[in-house]
């Protein structure tokens, strides 16, 4: 049981996730092939897509149009006899033949429209084919809009004073920089012999080269990369596309900017390589310092000069220190000490003199009794007369 074209076509829509424009058998050839091959031809976005028939889910080939150079008429043009063009690719050239001329003139319309975003100026279509290939053309500049490329920056001066020799170019330092922006500090406006002279002479200096391709608008990079045999150089030419810039290899690799082209080859080369870069110049004067400053007169400057006020008022400080007076004179055990103050004025009071004499009697240095010769105290009359109760009037 067949496959509904719908169901078919939903299938490739969701592998390719792209639109499709124009659809159609014919027949393709590489350079090294000898007979055609028959397809059925889907132009889905700038690519070409290649089916064994119109069932099959799976493309078998395709050709991307972005890098597409040129699309030549190899045979003459007959409305009875197959047409087949000539489409020069970065790495190959293939032909593709349709079964007349009519559907030849429809297929170029449509890989011209896709791949140059403009449409041809000479194309016999009907006015039905035209208005569909202005509605291509606005559907793929909505999808994949057009990148503006910086312009290419001037060679540098100092390559011009090169000699036949190749000796080392003269020091510059005074020229200006005049790359663009998205330029890459490693791009010179050098042929291949240059680049390949610069490398094999400054090998400290890098060791990769972005430099202008013989091609308008496309670039080369030139990579010295050691080898077990010795230094080995290579030239790899950069295509300017809608989509960015394609690396031309085996395996076309498409990346958007000029330094992540540079990024591709030091990842695939395990980041040996470098980019170049001028080597830059030392100096070898130190500089004069600045003068110093003139002396300016501390009474002028005081003059002009406010002094602010202190915020908080400063803690006032005695003019002369007094002498602070002797300590206390500490009583030693047993002595006797006077009151500052002995000459009490004791008034007309009737016991003046009995207290008077108390007093004198402590003065006198304290002596223990003596005993007689069984251990018993003499007392002093004197003094147990004087301790003897005083009675008041």
């Amino acid at each position: 049981m067949s496959v509904h074209p719908r169901t078919v076509n939903k299938k490739r829509e969701s592998l390719t996730a792209l639109p499709l424009y124009h659809s159609g058998h014919l027949q393709k050839k590489h350079s090294k092939d000898k007979d055609f091959t028959r397809f059925f031809a889907e132009l889905r976005g700038s690519t070409l897509f290649l089916y064994k028939d119109d069932a099959q889910p799976t493309y078998m080939e395709k050709v991307d149009l972005e890098l597409l150079k040129s699309m030549k008429l190899e045979s003459p043009y007959s409305s009875k006899m197959p047409t087949i063009f000539n489409l020069s690719l970065p790495t190959e050239v293939v032909q593709l033949k349709m079964d007349n001329a009519d559907t030849g003139e429809v297929w170029r319309g449509y890989i011209l429209t896709v791949s140059k975003r403009e449409i041809p100026s000479k194309l016999q279509l009907l006015p039905g084919q035209m208005v569909q290939l202005q509605e291509t053309l606005d559907l793929e500049k909505r999808r994949n809009p057009l990148l503006v490329r910086p312009p290419l920056p001037a060679r540098p001066p100092f390559l011009q004073n090169l000699d036949s020799g190749g000796r080392s170019p003269v020091p510059h330092e005074d020229v200006p920089d005049k790359r663009g922006p998205g330029i890459p500090d490693c791009f010179f406006d050098v042929t291949r012999q240059e680049a390949e002279r610069m490398l094999d002479q400054h090998p400290e200096c890098g060791d990769i080269i972005l430099r202008p391709a013989t091609m308008a608008n496309n670039y080369a990079l030139t990579i010295r990369h050691m080898t077990p045999s010795g230094p080995c150089t290579n030239n790899y030419r950069v295509s300017s596309s809608s989509a960015g810039f394609v690396i031309e290899l085996g395996t076309p690799v498409t990346v958007a900017t000029l330094n992540d082209a540079l990024q591709f080859f030091i990842e695939k080369m395990e980041y040996r390589l470098i980019p170049y870069t001028e080597s830059q110049p030392y100096d070898t004067n130190i500089g004069k310092l600045p003068s110093a400053p003139k002396f300016i007169s501390s009474t002028s400057s005081a003059a002009s000069k406010k002094v602010p006020q202190a915020e908080v008022a400063p803690t006032l400080r005695p003019q002369s220190r007094k002498e602070l007076p002797p300590l206390p004179h500490k009583p030693e055990d047993g002595e006797y000490m006077e009151p500052d103050n002995h000459n009490l004025d004791l008034g007309q009071a009737p016991f003046r003199k009995e207290l008077q004499g108390i007093l004198n009697q402590r003065r006198k240095p304290i002596k223990p009794e003596p005993e007689d010769e069984e251990g018993h105290v003499y007392v002093n009359p004197q003094r147990e007369s004087s301790t003897k109760t005083v009675q008041w009037e």
